[in-house]
């Protein structure tokens, strides 16, 4: 793959990826306009969480960290991955569908996995009601996840970073028609989950058989790649399990505290549009690129792409999480404050939200990190790390909870984030040339940083003048000038010490 594809490749996914988190962020603000973060709201999330949770433990998780370096090298050798993609998503398919039957008989146990707190009230029988409606979803998004995969490995990036405007689009109708016709705004949602399922699997297994990949399952049967998949896929497999544990500790805590479960879910959207648009993108694109490098033996073409991914990834992502420290009251009070959600409940989302903002730089390193070791399939380091990481996490989020409440959740995650990638770091530096940072990256990064705590400080200068705006009817626009002056400081400051220059994106496109 030619750095123009790389970086063409990263604009596509992180374009269509900043489209669907903005359409996310009208979802959720309509979510908390009817819903709050009252016991329907709080129901949902949990029962909307469940197929998500398995999904990146099935999907973007164990099964794709696997198949995509796989079915990459099969393309590059063109050594049957028409055959080897058809047999894989036979097999998801089977497994998922015994999977999602066994949650059905299983379900009130397994919101009580993810929600002690659930126990003695009527939540428990909300959340499993919507969960047994909703949970069909991980069935057609874990194939969708797959079928992304196909496309991914063949530079097709478009379909797959579009599909996921389909969820955001269909909940934000749904919503307007439980409005429109008076219907349970809770069994809504929930019903709108599985039903965009089917239309993101439809819309990527349209643009997957146009590009010569057509897979209609057959009669699942266990092949030799299959097994060596399985093999791979195992410690994978594990180490998403240890995530998906990390996500129960941060939803027990936080279910023993009532809103707080609406809280950190209201704070995740905020942390995740950077996450999504920048970590995501540079993950999709960069393990296929890689796992085809390596197998080409292009060391240094390998070296030179993890490089301008994690030079990328700081650029995007360290002023994001300095804004998101400085600035996350104005930011959630403009976004969900109306309707049921109330001052206090900004308040509490507020200060998730600069807790989030500390791990978000470790949240994206890690995607830009665990290419270099999937890419040579090995699975077996990163689970080590995870389980390192859960201790962390577990440790700080269930210790701290008498001290600091839901905020230990939050807390937990962002350290767990940040040592997760110190072991990946520490790791990959045995790797070779292709692990190491080349002069560029190591020339900008720190530039990178202080242009980032000079916007912070312009951030927080402009924050008092623009006060009483935040606190009038002139929110938004108060906000659209907060987000100008942070843009326009960082970019300045940035150009000014070196941290990029303009040349760079043009060079990169040249080649």
């Amino acid at each position: 793959m030619k750095p123009v594809r790389l970086v063409s490749g990263f604009l596509t996914v992180g374009g269509w990826t900043l489209a669907s988190r903005i359409l996310g962020f009208v979802r959720d603000i309509l979510i908390a306009a009817f819903l709050g973060a009252g016991p329907v709201a709080e129901a949902f999330l949990i029962a909307f969480g469940l197929p998500n949770m398995f999904r990146r433990f099935f999907a973007e998780g164990a099964f794709n960290m696997a198949f995509v370096p796989m079915f990459s090298k099969k393309v590059e050798a063109d050594d049957g991955p028409l055959e080897f993609a058809r047999d894989a998503f036979t097999a998801l398919a089977a497994i998922l569908i015994v999977f999602t039957l066994i949650a059905q008989i299983f379900m009130p146990w397994l919101v009580l996995a993810m929600a002690g707190g659930f126990a003695d009230d009527g939540r428990l029988g909300l959340a499993t009601l919507f969960g047994r409606i909703a949970f069909p979803y991980i069935l057609f998004i874990s194939l969708a996840a797959l079928l992304s995969g196909v496309l991914n490995a063949t530079g097709r990036f478009a379909a797959a970073a579009a599909a996921p405007l389909l969820l955001n689009i269909l909940f934000i109708g749904a919503l307007w028609l439980a409005d429109l016709l008076g219907w349970d705004i809770g069994l809504t949602l929930a019903w709108t989950v599985p039903l965009a399922g089917i239309a993101q699997l439809a819309l990527v297994w349209a643009a997957a058989t146009r590009s010569g990949f057509r897979l209609i399952p057959t009669r699942p049967r266990l092949t030799p790649d299959l097994k060596r998949l399985a093999i791979i896929a195992a410690p994978a497999a594990l180490a998403g399990g240890v995530v998906q544990v990390n996500l129960l500790v941060g939803r027990q805590v936080a279910s023993f505290f009532d809103g707080a479960i609406a809280w950190l879910s209201y704070a995740d959207r905020l942390y995740q549009l950077p996450l999504g648009v920048v970590g995501i993108a540079i993950g999709v694109v960069l393990l296929p690129d890689l796992s085809r490098r390596l197998q080409a033996g292009d060391t240094a073409g390998g070296r030179h792409a993890v490089s301008r991914a994690a030079e990328m990834s700081l650029a995007l992502t360290i002023p994001a999480a300095v804004a998101l420290i400085v600035v996350p009251g104005p930011l959630v009070s403009t976004l969900f404050q109306r309707g049921a959600f109330s001052e206090a409940d900004a308040a509490a989302t507020a200060a998730a939200v600069a807790i989030y903002g500390l791990g978000l730089p470790a949240f994206v390193l890690q995607k830009v990190l665990q290419p270099l070791y999937f890419a040579r399939e090995d699975t077996r380091s990163p689970f080590r790390f995870a389980l390192v990481a859960m201790v962390v996490n577990a440790a700080l989020a269930i210790g701290l909870a008498p001290i600091v409440g839901y905020l230990a959740a939050a807390i937990g995650a962002s350290v767990a984030g940040w040592a997760m990638v110190w072991l990946l770091w520490r790791g990959a530096r045995g790797m070779g040339e292709a692990a190491r940072p080349d002069d560029r990256l190591r020339h900008r990064a720190g530039r990178i940083c202080a242009a980032a705590a000079l916007m912070g400080f312009a951030l927080w200068a402009a924050m008092l003048v623009l006060a009483p705006m935040f606190a009038g009817s002139a929110q938004w626009l108060a906000l659209f000038l907060l987000v100008t002056i942070g843009m326009v400081t960082y970019f300045a400051a940035g150009r000014l010490l070196g941290a990029f220059a303009l040349s760079d994106f043009k060079d990169a496109l040249k080649r």
